[in-house]
């Protein structure tokens, strides 16, 4: 190969050109690793892991909307035999594409993507991101009541995944990959990066630094910027005007906050009750569960709801201008509830976002056309409490209350609604907590014999802190400046066995009692302590610290002074081995 690539040693112009030996994406990848520092490597392989997904997210989007009108038509009719021949017999193909060939792709994509981070060090075989694109598409788009969103969040990881594999990075970042790409993925969805960043640091991995969260953003933020070079940077819905003046409407939205918890219950224990109870069906069952689910969806569309078929995007935005009676709008909440339970307990793929912030919607719409009814002063318009319900169903149904509260501020685009969207989704997200133990992501993979950490759970966990497992201060303090006779005196009638040792100028130390009884009768008796002890401090720990963090010294240390962060000379307490253990033991033994 040297040989052909070379020139000829013959003057003049070689009769034939060099061969140019081309790089892989792995070879290419690795000569980018090797000049560019880990971590900034891996920010630079977010953007591309975003331009990916945002391509894929584009294809996913166009496949769907031509389905939906290769299938159903540009704008189905009530009472069209298409409404409920096509999901029926749709979902008997993606059935048996599930079962056979895509076994992976079943439900939102969320709970795989979290397990791949916590399980399976990272992994999603790129033919679950294949499956998805194609089943997903199918299904929403022939009218089976899911949402393109989470499985975008799963094909973005799914890309993400493979490429990581591909170019043979460490495991640690390999884990990693899926989360970024999931960022990607719903943030293309979206078309709104903050809610993407916020859910999957929320949701999916619960902690975050400076690397990973800088990665997630690059990779949100440039997938975002390929939908919008490619579908436009038109939001979603066509926002109208929102007002709100009156602080006093705020009970207004409280109380759409605690009707929307209380649908957002009945939502999750929907699907809680009915997805094992199909799952435990005989096996041959379920090639039919999916078309009978879409047989039952298009019944109700054929009845006279065709809204409730899909993502339902379209009634979202008439429901916001104000086409619908709030008696509609009840009815289209309650519905949509129904047929999302029955499409996604069928095991058909696609996700629940859309459905979620549809049946918000109709239920947000209702209620503020209700509460007008009653008290007529109330200035919000119908497209107010129709945003302000999108996020009270996010937050109470998702359980993600800080994403929820961006997804409606950047869809809409309007932070004069911040206060209403804070105060709706607290409620929500209180009455859900309180009624619905499980979120339902943990009760989805429960029920699917997984065991994730529970972020919810994580962040309402009480923390330990030093302060918790802290001694008093020893009465019997020593110090660095006085004799060694003198300080074995003091001990003598002491109880305890080590003692603190002020250091001068400042710092601490231990010593025991039988170290300074053998410094006595070694003659050392006019010798201070600091000329006996060792030159470097004990670690010095401070009050508000989580507990845990004194388990790497309590090991090596008999003491550790726990001092005031104002004054570190000022002995707040000390900890030990014990104290920390005997804390740990008590908590273990209550919960």
């Amino acid at each position: 190969m040297s040989d052909l690539a070379s020139t000829s040693n013959s003057p003049g112009p070689s009769p034939h050109p060099p061969l140019v030996r081309l790089q892989t994406p792995r070879r290419l990848f690795s000569t980018l690793e090797g000049v560019f520092h880990e971590e900034v490597f891996f920010l630079i392989l977010s953007v591309f892991i975003g331009i990916f997904s945002g391509l894929a997210v584009v294809c996913f989007r166009l496949a769907i909307d031509w389905m939906h009108l290769a299938l159903l038509g540009p704008l189905p009719q009530t009472h069209s035999w298409r409404l409920f021949a096509v999901p029926s017999l749709a979902g008997l193909v993606v059935a048996i594409l599930v079962i056979h060939v895509f076994p992976g792709i079943r439900g939102s994509g969320v709970n795989q993507t979290k397990a791949a981070l916590y399980i399976f060090n990272g992994f999603i075989p790129f033919r679950t991101a294949v499956g998805k694109f194609i089943c997903a598409a199918l299904a929403i788009g022939s009218g089976q009541s899911l949402g393109p969103e989470d499985p975008s969040l799963q094909i973005g990881a799914g890309i993400a995944s493979a490429l990581g594999r591909r170019l043979e990075i460490s495991r640690e970042k390999l884990r990693l990959m899926a989360p970024v790409g999931a960022a990607a993925g719903l943030a293309a969805a979206f078309n709104a990066p903050i809610s993407a960043v916020l859910f999957v640091i929320e949701e999916v991995i619960g902690r975050w630094s400076a690397g990973i969260l800088g990665s997630v953003v690059l990779s949100a933020v440039s997938s975002v910027v390929i939908v919008r070079w490619f579908l436009g940077s038109e939001p979603l819905f066509r926002i109208p005007v929102t007002t709100f003046k009156r602080p006093t409407e705020l009970i207004a939205y409280a109380v759409l906050g605690i009707v929307g918890g209380l649908a957002s219950v009945a939502f999750a224990k929907s699907i809680g009750y009915l997805r094992p109870r199909l799952r435990s069906l005989p096996r041959w069952t379920q090639y039919f569960q999916p078309a009978l689910a879409g047989l039952l969806v298009g019944l109700i569309a054929f009845l006279g709801a065709p809204q409730i078929m899909g993502a339902g995007y379209d009634s979202m935005d008439q429901a916001m201008h104000g086409q619908f009676a709030w008696k509609v709008l009840a009815i289209l909440a309650v519905l949509k509830i129904l047929a999302t339970t029955l499409s996604f307990v069928s095991g058909a793929p696609g996700g629940m976002f859309a459905p979620t912030l549809f049946i918000g919607a109709m239920l947000g719409g209702a209620v503020g056309d209700i509460e007008r009814i009653f008290f007529p002063h109330l200035t919000g318009s119908t497209g107010t409490y129709v945003l302000v319900g999108m996020g009270v169903l996010f937050a109470g149904f998702l359980r993600v209350p800080m994403t929820s509260v961006f997804m409606v501020l950047e869809v809409s685009g309007n932070y004069e609604i911040i206060v209403p969207v804070i105060v709706a989704n607290t409620f929500s997200y209180l009455v859900s907590r309180s009624l619905q133990t499980i979120p339902i992501f943990d009760m989805l993979t429960r029920q699917d014999g997984l065991i994730l950490p529970s972020l919810e759970e994580d962040r309402e966990e009480a923390i330990l802190r030093i302060e918790d497992a802290m001694l008093p201060v020893p009465a019997t303090i020593l110090s660095a400046l006085d004799y060694v006779d003198a300080n074995a005196l003091r001990v003598q009638d002491s109880a305890d066995s080590i003692f603190l040792v002020r250091m001068h100028p400042s710092g601490w130390n231990t010593i025991s009692r039988d170290q300074l009884q053998r410094l006595f009768q070694e003659g050392k008796g006019e010798h201070t302590l600091a000329s006996t002890l060792p030159a470097q401090s004990l670690p010095s720990l401070y009050p508000d610290l989580p507990l845990d963090s004194a388990l790497r010294y309590v090991n090596n240390y008999p003491l550790v002074p726990v001092v005031n962060r104002a004054d570190s000379r000022k002995l707040e307490g000390v900890i030990s081995r014990d104290s920390v253990f005997q804390k740990y033991g008590a908590q273990s033994s209550r919960s």
